[in-house]
């Protein structure tokens, strides 16, 4: 089919106000095309081009090769080249633009493709004779695509993969980036590198590729690769394209794309032939394992990504390759000159082994066998999904484990260095998968494993099982042995830091089904669901999780360690939880697990809620629970005497004490042991120490206090407890006592005046209660009552005791009757 031809020359000097015209049109072409055709195919001479050039520097002048999409759907291929203005003078330079109009679904002659006509004979720079040319055929030239393209890859090899990455992108039907601008100093270049894509491509995506070897202005030209000089590429990058200067410096740095980079590879190779080949394998257009596996089998040389790549995509397909290109694939992936694997590499290798074991004789996947588990003991990669034992069963398989299995064993024997439990796990299944007998050193291993299980599964951020969970348990269900030693090891050390093992446990389930014992196990499995099952019930879910383990305490005391660990784990247990446990068991078998420190943490923890003289909190609690703590505090006195001491065993005594004061008769001394029993329990806690103040005031304002215990109270000078003394004189009950009885108040005025000179501390206190609260009271009590009063002074005391209380209460009634007259003189 002929196809219709267009011819623009630039006007000629002098013409104003023209741009240019159009000398010759071929039928089909309207002039609404014209219109869109037109600042298509304008030419812009580079700057710095002499007035008058020789023929050699007009030969020299880059021409605009160009194909564009028309608004119709049509596609025009063109040519604008300088040209010799031959008018005139015959000395200036204008340009002519030879098209070729493809109408919608037409090719070019031979479905060739618009770039393989950058070097056709047939461009003229004339305009044919006749206003209208003849429609003419456009055959391509000779091989316009294919020579020199493999030496120019080679020479733009730093270039080749960035540059492929966006004209893949812009070939995009989808694609609305940017267009790629080349910068190149020759616009043949341009030319070239399309060539390359045309090569590269697949045909669908070639055609849709709109280019221009070269523009004065990038910014607005309507094609998706554009061609520039060094001087526009400024200009290029500033109108937002994404620019290569392949004129310039190389680029350093990865596109990330690894078609991209498998296909600069190919052609850094010279094996462009493999793009065909691989076009041939299933996969999308674009995806590098296609072309990868087809390099690898080639022998181009590959990078790990590339090789990655190619390893995913035969695993995905194992059937795809016949049995020579798989042996190839396999040799080239697993070959021992590569030395720059990586973790995703090596993933994919062992998918692809996954995928041809059991499909290909074992002679083929061997080597991929011993580069995985080589990688496991020698690269510490422990994600590989390794081999399956039979694997290794022929001579290949002993050659690796005859290599491999000193230096599997020195480093589990290894037990000072820090190994993760990925690493050790995967030590210990590759000891398995080559036969290396680990007996020797499998009760350290486990010793070192256990610990660090619990470790990493509590640093481990997320939430879920932690990442070796995997391997582990296949590990277990591997090897019985280890299972069974690595299960005795965690039981062991669970007592120590049972909710540590209870969270290893919630994350990763291990299987403990069988016949080991294993209580502290059985215990931290438990513990989760009786608490979700008994909610706030502390004392159910201990009895829940102490049945699991299936021994009692008596037997196995150290089961009373893991029981109050998990259900206390933050926490002291009440007085009431406190009592439970010590009457659960005896005294050896707490003393055995070491519960008895719990027991005393519940009795003085308890013992800082805090309460008044009255017996009641601060927050309005009754005294019940100091009560408790202090008979707790006396049991735990006696049934663990040895093993109490330092502030702890004077925070009980403490307790105890306070129980006695209130309670009993406690040993003479009363306020010398408050202070001493303080002193040692320092740091006490201050509701702890109110709490025995309170004891002891509350019993020395009692009438039956002994005297010396006043004497020596008021004689020690303790600021803290004679300020408590002044509090508790104040309170209401007191204050109640006082007005209904005269005895009580008698006693009260006989102390409150018989030490006037015991230190400092002491005479302001007596005498503000003196006033503050005894005269109150007697001021409010009958006639009858002051006499009681005066009287029981006298009996109690002496006859100038009597004197003194009844010239203490005159004064008062005196002072009440002058403040009387007062106000009647003032009333009249």
């Amino acid at each position: 089919m002929s196809l219709a031809q267009v011819h623009y020359t630039s006007a000629a000097p002098g013409d104003e106000g023209a741009a240019g015209r159009f000398t010759a049109v071929g039928p089909g072409v309207s002039g609404a095309l014209l219109a869109e055709i037109e600042p298509l195919v304008r030419y812009e001479l580079p700057d710095g081009v002499p007035e008058r050039p020789s023929d050699g520097e007009l030969r020299a002048l880059p021409q605009a090769f160009g194909y564009f999409t028309l608004s119709d759907g049509s596609r025009l291929v063109v040519r604008s080249a300088p040209v010799r203005d031959t008018g005139g003078t015959g000395a200036g330079v204008r340009f002519h633009a030879h098209a070729v109009h493809l109408p919608p679904g037409v090719p070019l002659p031979g479905d060739r493709l618009p770039v393989e006509a950058w070097r056709s004979p047939h461009w003229v720079a004339v305009t044919p004779g006749g206003a209208t040319p003849d429609p003419l055929s456009l055959p391509p030239g000779p091989a316009a695509v294919s020579e020199g393209l493999d030496d120019f890859a080679v020479s733009r090899g730093p270039w080749l993969a960035a540059v492929l990455a966006d004209l893949r992108r812009a070939s995009d039907a989808e694609a609305a980036g940017r267009p790629v601008a080349l910068v190149e100093r020759q616009c043949a270049d341009v030319a070239r590198w399309l060539g390359l894509a045309s090569v590269t491509l697949p045909r669908e995506s070639a055609e849709r590729l709109t280019f221009t070897t070269y523009t004065r202005r990038p910014e607005s030209s309507a094609s998706r690769v554009v061609g520039v000089g060094p001087e526009d590429a400024g200009a290029a990058r500033a109108a937002g394209l994404r620019v290569h200067e392949c004129a310039g410096p190389a680029p350093a740095g990865s596109t990330g794309d690894v078609w991209a980079t498998t296909a600069a590879r190919v052609w850094r190779s010279r094996s462009p032939e493999l793009f065909r080949e691989a076009r041939e394998l299933p996969g999308e257009p674009f995806a590098a394992g296609p072309l990868a596996v087809t390099a690898l089998c080639a022998g181009v040389t590959l990078g790990p990504d590339e090789r990655a790549a190619a390893a995913g995509w035969a695993a995905d397909r194992p059937y795809a390759l016949d049995a020579k290109r798989t042996g190839q694939l396999v040799e080239a992936i697993a070959s021992p000159g590569i030395d720059d694997r990586t973790g995703p590499e090596f993933d994919a290798a062992g998918r692809l082994f996954g995928a041809l074991e059991g499909h290909c004789p074992a002679s083929v996947t061997a080597p991929l066998a011993a580069m995985l588990v080589t990688e496991a003991v020698r690269g510490g990669n422990g994600s590989l999904e390794l081999p399956r034992r039979d694997a290794f069963a022929g001579p290949e398989g002993a050659e690796v484990a005859e290599r491999l299995g000193p230096e599997i064993l020195t480093e589990l024997a290894d037990t000072v260095g820090s190994r993760s439990v990925a690493r050790t796990v995967q030590l210990l299944r590759v000891a398995r998968l080559l036969g290396v007998d680990g007996t020797e050193s499998l009760p350290g291993v486990v010793d070192r494993l256990a610990p660090a299980l619990l470790a990493e599964t509590s640093a481990a951020a997320h939430e879920g099982p932690p990442g070796f969970a995997p391997a582990l348990l296949e590990l277990l269900d591997e090897q019985f042995e280890v299972r069974t030693a690595l299960l005795g090891a965690l039981d062991r050390i669970a007592p120590q830091d049972p909710g540590a093992v209870a969270r290893f446990l919630e994350r990763v389930a291990l299987p403990f089904t069988g016949t080991q014992a294993l209580p502290h196990l059985r215990m931290c499995a438990e513990v989760p669901e009786a608490m979700a099952t008994l909610g706030g019930d502390r004392a159910a879910v201990w009895h829940r999780v102490l049945r699991a383990a299936g021994l009692s305490p008596f037997a196995e005391p150290l089961v009373l360690r893991t029981a109050v660990g998990l259900v206390w784990e933050d926490r002291a247990p009440t007085v009431e939880e406190a009592r439970l446990l010590l009457d659960a068991a005896t005294s050896d078998s707490h003393r055995v697990a070491g519960t008895w420190a719990r027991l005393v943490d519940a009795a003085l923890s308890t013992s800082t809620a805090g309460t008044s003289a009255t017996g009641t909190s601060a927050t309005g609690t009754s005294a019940t629970g100091t009560d408790e703590a202090a008979r707790l505090a006396h049991d735990l006195l006696r049934g663990f005497p040895a093993e109490i001491g330092g502030r702890e065993r004077a925070g009980l005594l403490l307790l105890d004490l306070v129980r006695e004061l209130r309670t009993g008769a406690p040993e003479p001394g009363w306020a010398e042991r408050v202070r001493t029993l303080c002193a040692q329990a320092e740091p006490v806690e201050p509701a702890l120490r109110e709490r025995a103040h309170a004891a002891l005031v509350e019993r020395l304002l009692a009438p039956d206090r002994p005297g010396a215990e006043l004497y020596d109270f008021v004689h020690g000078a303790d600021a803290e407890l004679i300020a408590a003394y002044d509090r508790t004189a104040r309170t209401a009950s007191v204050r109640a006592r006082l007005r209904t009885q005269p005895a009580y108040a008698a006693d009260c005025f006989t102390v409150w005046t018989a030490h006037p000179h015991a230190g400092r501390a002491w005479p302001p206190v007596a005498a503000a209660l003196l006033n503050d609260v005894l005269r109150p009271a007697v001021r409010g009590m009958s006639a009858e009552d002051v006499a009681e009063v005066e009287a029981t002074v006298g009996r109690t005391g002496s006859s100038g005791r009597a004197d003194a209380f009844r010239n203490w209460n005159r004064s008062s009634t005196l002072g009440r009757l002058g403040r009387r007259i007062a106000g009647r003189v003032r009333r009249g």
